[in-house]
C-alpha cells in the first residue's frame, strides 16, 4: 500500500504534524521538559505535551499507558504537580540525551536521574520522548519512563 493511501489511524493530528515539520525540532525543547519536571509547574502541560486524546505516557511508577491530556494532568498531579508550580529540593536531570529529528516528528533518548531531597541515592532510568510538530509548536505525543535495578 502506498503511503498516502494508508488509513489516518490518528485523525488530523498525523496530518497536521506532516504539515507544520518544516521547523527543525530544537533540542532545547528538551530542557523546557526538565524543567517542567523540576518547577512542578502542572500550568506548562499544554506548552509540552499533546493537549488531546493521542498524548500517552508510560510512567516508571505505574502500570499500564495513560492516554489522553486529562489522564497525564491527573498523572502529574499525582506526582505533586501544581498549577503554577512549587519548590522543591527534588532534583530531575538527564544524561547521555540523544535525538532525531524525522521531519515531523523527533524522537529522544537519554537516561533520567532522579533524587529526591534529603537522600544521596539517584533513581535512574531510560527515558524516550517523541515529539510531533503542531500547528503551534513542537508538543511531547509520547513519553517512556523504566526503572533500573537498584
Amino acid at each position: 500500500m502506498r503511503p498516502d493511501t494508508l488509513p489516518n489511524y490518528f485523525g488530523d493530528a498525523v496530518l497536521t504534524a506532516r504539515s507544520f515539520a518544516m521547523t527543525a525540532f530544537d533540542p532545547r525543547l528538551v530542557d523546557e521538559w526538565v524543567k517542567f519536571w523540576n518547577t512542578y509547574d502542572l500550568s506548562q502541560m499544554d506548552r509540552l505535551f499533546l493537549t488531546d486524546e493521542h498524548a500517552t505516557y508510560f510512567s516508571s511508577e505505574k502500570q499500564g499507558v495513560v492516554r489522553g491530556h486529562d489522564a497525564l494532568l491527573k498523572h502529574h498531579e499525582g506526582f505533586g504537580f501544581v498549577p503554577g508550580g512549587k519548590q522543591s529540593a527534588n532534583r530531575l536531570w538527564l544524561e547521555g540525551t540523544e535525538y532525531d529529528d524525522f521531519g515531523g516528528s523527533a524522537v529522544i533518548t537519554a537516561i533520567w536521574c532522579f533524587q529526591r531531597a534529603n537522600t544521596t541515592r539517584v533513581q535512574r532510568g531510560p527515558v524516550t520522548l517523541v515529539y510531533v510538530a503542531a500547528p503551534d509548536g513542537w508538543r511531547i505525543a509520547h513519553a517512556n519512563f523504566g526503572n533500573y535495578p537498584g
